[in-house]
Formats: C-alpha cells, structure tokens, sequence
C-alpha cells in the first residue's frame, strides 16, 4: 500500500479477547491465522485506515503470578468480572517476555497471515512497542541485566514493592514518576547506550510485521522525565534524546514506519520534535469529559503542525467505557468532533456496541453485554458519512463564534470548516446540556456573493443560505442539547 493517510482512522482489537469470542461464536478454536474472513470483512466495512492489534506478544508467566497476589488488581478482575476464575488471568500485555507473538494466539504465522488479510482489504497494522519495561523473566533480564536499573540487597530490604530479585541481580520494579512501582516489570536503563540499540533492533523487527507501532508512556523515557524519575541510579545522562535516535535509525530502514506515542503531562509536542508522527490528545479527552465548549475550542486554536498530529478518542483500553462515562447524546455530539476534527480518529472494539464494562488488560475473557443497537447504528453511520465526504483530506479551520444583545448561550457552539477543491463541509456543534443559539462565521473568504445550499448529511435537510450572510454575521444555528450539523455546502 502507499504511505499513510494524513489523518488516519484507526481501530484498536483487544486481541486475545476478541479471538476467544470469535473461537465461542464459531465453535472451534480461532487464532490469527484462521480469523473467519468474514469478520475481517466486517471490520473492513467501516472503513478504517489501520487495525491496531493490542497485545500479541508473549506474556509472562511470572508477571501472571505476582498479578494474582495482587489485592486491588484481583478487586479490579472481579468488579469487572463478577465470576472472574485464576485462568481469566492471561497476564498484562504490557508486561512483556519477549516480542514473539503468543502462540496461543496463532505466533508469528498467524500475525504474518493476519496482517495478509488485513492487506487485502487495504487496512494497516499498528502493534504494541514498550519501551519502559519488561517482564522479570524476559531473557534479556539475565542476558542484559546491565540494561536495566539496578538495586541493591538493601534496595530490596528497605524497599521490596519497588525492587525484585531476578538471578543472583537486584532490578527496580518499573515506575512512572507519579505512581507506586508496577511489580510485576523491571525498569529499563533509557541512558544504557547498548539498551537503546537493542530498542532500534527490537522496533525494526516488528516493523518488518507491521506498518506502525503504539509506544506505551513514551514520555517515561525523555531525557528529563527519566532523570527526574531515577536520578544517580540511571547513571550519566546522554547528550542525545532516546526517541530521535531510536526513531531515526529505524525510519532509516522503514520510511513509511508510524510512530504513535501514549503521552502525557503537556509533553505531546516535544515528543513529536522527536520524531512521533502521532500522539495521544489526552487533554481533548478531558476537556470533552469535564469542560464544557470553550474549554475544547480554546483546545483547538492551536496551530495545524500540531493539531493534525494528535489522537483523538473517547475510550481506549486504558480509559474507561464511552457509554459508561458520556450521556448517550453527549457521546454522539463528541464523537461526531473526534471523527471531523485534523488528526488520527480512535475507536476502541466494544465502542461501537455501546459496552460499558473496562476491562483490565490481564483478563481474556469479560462480561456478557448487551450491543447497544442504537449507538453502533450511529457509529457505523457516522464513520461512513465522513470516510464518503473525504473531508479529512481537505483544509481544516475553526469557525468564529458569537452572538447578539441578550444572547447568553453562544459559547456552547463550536464550529470548524474542511475545503478539499470547494468541496466544503461546515460541521456545527452544541456542547453543552440547554439548548443554545449562535452566529457561525465560516472561514472560506471566496463565497461572498454566491447563494448555497446546505445539507445535513445526518437528517437530509437542506437550508439555501447566502455566502454574505455566512461570511459577514454568519450562519445563525439554534441546536437542542447535544445537538449537531454536519453540512455539506455546495
């Protein structure tokens, strides 16, 4: 295939869950390699530009023994599987032994045929990449043990939730800055230059099984964040940034490599100076959530070199459940934003059905849910409606707000333009719980004089409209609670 879309939609699969049910649904054992080509057809219908794959490498069977003595995540199982059995337990994706693909779900043969059938479909293949830590029984924690942060015997007394014994070594439990030690991964050495070529290595080789990679907490290891994180421990700071160097050395092999980065703390542009083509816009998700509309259009008067290089997203495995945490309207209203605004679209498998259950990442199995069918009929809709316009090929802008005397909702309305060749499309959105009114100033200069016709690609509903009036004190809009319009202007 050619290189990448600019603002590419991506799906994330929940791998070895989504095989067990599959396996359940079709009463036989389905791995990688035996995907029903029907469910890959299904997949293909909406009209995605990659499936990100989540967590196919080898788990560990010693991070799944600590996770069992482990209190709160066995409350987490159990409160998100009420009748959660020890075999649920498969172990976390992000506690990797080696980046082999599990057998249990097809190895390497069944991703190489996966990603076939992904490719005949014109769908990419973006998998998992971790670079903050690995499981205590990798290989490379008795190979390499210089490649991690090292304890000591009384490191291990004083501290034993932060270090842990692997051989006759005494490593420190990966951390974030902000957290208590994970206990079951030991803490890569970012600074240790032997570490980082064996980074570029590792990356090169699923870059030769996939189209792009999903980086776990890119920013734990920046050069400031992982020194303010160990200190003296982490020995001398190198004079070169870990992601410029472990991206450029890989992207000098695999050009057309995606780089996406989980990010956070303010750090998404930095991240992007380093090399990542796309980062998570976990401040958007937050400001959907608990802010209202100028919060979120104060969000996207940020310059294009950075908006057209976040992840937009209502849940991932990480978050909780869209249909949990957004009203059933607001979610339509945010979801209608994440699809249309510049940037990479994020869907999460189960979003669509409407489940509300998140699921810890340890567990392959999760409840029996109900599909909601209202809210896939939305989603399917909608991602349709906007895969047809090509809108997100074009120019994106946002749109002037205001209203009038006596006017006090206007700031509810948010409204941007996409212009691909006077193809143009004007959405429109209420966020906010009453009902409100506002002039919406487009921004395309060159419709002075010219009558329009609008149509909402959602109910069919045509307006004929100046383009003096929509350039001079614009388009007035009265939208419910949640409500919405996407036009297409012509």
């Amino acid at each position: 295939m050619a290189g990448w879309p600019k603002a590419p939609i991506i799906y994330e699969i929940n791998t070895w869950v989504w095989l067990e049910e599959l396996s359940a649904a079709h009463k036989r054992r389905v791995t990688l390699a035996t995907v029903p080509k029907e469910e890959w057809d299904a997949i293909a219908a909406f009209g995605f530009d990659a499936v990100w794959l989540m967590g196919v490498w080898e788990r560990s069977p010693m991070g799944i023994a600590i996770s069992q003595k482990n209190k709160a995540l066995l409350e987490d199982f159990k409160r998100a599987l009420p009748d959660f059995q020890s075999k649920d337990n498969v172990g976390s994706p992000y506690c990797v032994h080696r980046y082999s693909v599990d057998e249990h779900l097809g190895g390497p043969e069944g991703l190489k045929a996966a990603r076939a059938e992904l490719a005949k479909r014109k769908l990419r293949l973006i998998l998992d990449f971790v670079p903050n830590h690995l499981a205590p029984d990798s290989p490379y924690a008795k190979e390499h043990s210089e490649f991690f942060i090292q304890g000591s015997e009384e490191d291990l007394k004083r501290d034993p939730a932060s270090f842990i014994k692997v051989g006759d070594k005494v490593l420190a439990c990966g951390r974030d800055p902000y957290f208590p030690a994970w206990p079951d991964v030991i803490q890569i050495n970012a600074f240790e230059p032997g570490l980082r070529n064996a980074a570029v290595a590792a990356i090169s080789r699923i870059a030769e099984q996939a189209d792009g990679v999903r980086c776990d907490m890119a920013m734990l290891m920046m050069n400031g964040v992982f020194e303010r994180t160990w200190g003296g421990r982490a020995g001398q700071r190198p004079p070169a940034e870990y992601w410029p160097q472990v991206i450029s050395a890989v992207k000098r092999s695999h050009p057309e490599f995606l780089f996406m980065a989980e990010a956070y703390w303010d750090l998404e542009w930095e991240l992007m100076q380093h090399g990542f083509d796309f980062c998570y816009d976990k401040k958007l998700y937050d400001r959907m959530e608990h802010d209202g509309a100028e919060s979120v259009r104060g969000h996207l008067c940020a310059g294009m070199d950075y908006q057209a290089r976040l992840v937009r997203f209502l849940e991932n495995h990480d978050e909780p459940r869209a249909a949990a945490t957004f009203p059933l309207e607001k979610e339509r209203a945010a979801a209608l934003a994440i699809t249309t605004l510049p940037g990479m679209a994020f869907f999460h498998e189960g979003q669509f059905e409407g489940r509300k259950v998140r699921l810890p990442v340890f567990l392959g199995r999760r409840p029996v849910e109900p599909a909601n069918k209202e809210v896939f009929s939305f989603y399917k809709n909608l991602i349709s409606i906007v895969r047809e316009s090509q809108m997100r090929n074009g120019e994106w802008r946002l749109c002037e707000t205001h209203g009038w005397a006596g006017n006090t909702n206007c700031n509810n309305l948010i409204g941007w333009g996409w212009n691909k060749s006077r193809k143009r499309h004007l959405v429109v959105i209420n966020f906010s719980d009453v009902q409100s009114q506002a002039r919406i100033r487009v921004p395309w200069e060159d419709i002075h004089g010219r009558k329009l016709r609008l149509i909402d690609l959602f109910s069919g509903t045509a307006y004929d409209r100046s383009g003096d009036e929509m350039q001079g004190e614009g388009l007035y809009i009265d939208l419910p609670a949640w409500g919405f319009h996407l036009f297409r202007i012509s």
